[in-house]
């Protein structure tokens, strides 16, 4: 969805520098240049870099659903990595991340 609102942006943009002799549009409203659009997407771009000043509810909803995200996308990864495991891997491969000794490497003094 971002993919498409940034191509739509980017869009427009390139329709507002093509050269038209128009005076403004047929409803009587001025024409914008693409560089008075460029300012005024910068100047919405710093407004919304300010918004967790002005409502920090909002930014703490965005962290939560942003590491909720995160989540799911790990669990995910897992799932897709143990389906992929069972399918192609070979049943004595072991596979250790390094925090914990396996149980028979694991030395008794």
């Amino acid at each position: 969805m971002g993919f498409l609102i940034r191509i739509a942006f980017w869009f427009s943009l390139v329709l507002l520098a093509l050269p038209f002799d128009m005076g403004g549009t047929a409803d009587g409203q001025p024409s914008v240049g693409a560089i008075q659009t460029f300012l005024a997407a910068r100047e919405a771009v710093g407004d919304m870099s300010g918004i967790c000043e002005r409502k920090p509810d909002v930014c703490e909803v965005g962290k939560s659903a942003l590491h909720t995200v995160g989540v799911r996308a790990r669990e995910a990864a897992r799932l897709a990595f143990e389906a992929l495991d069972d399918q192609f891997g070979t049943p004595d491969a072991a596979i250790t991340t390094g925090s914990v000794a396996p149980a028979d490497d694991v030395k008794v003094n």
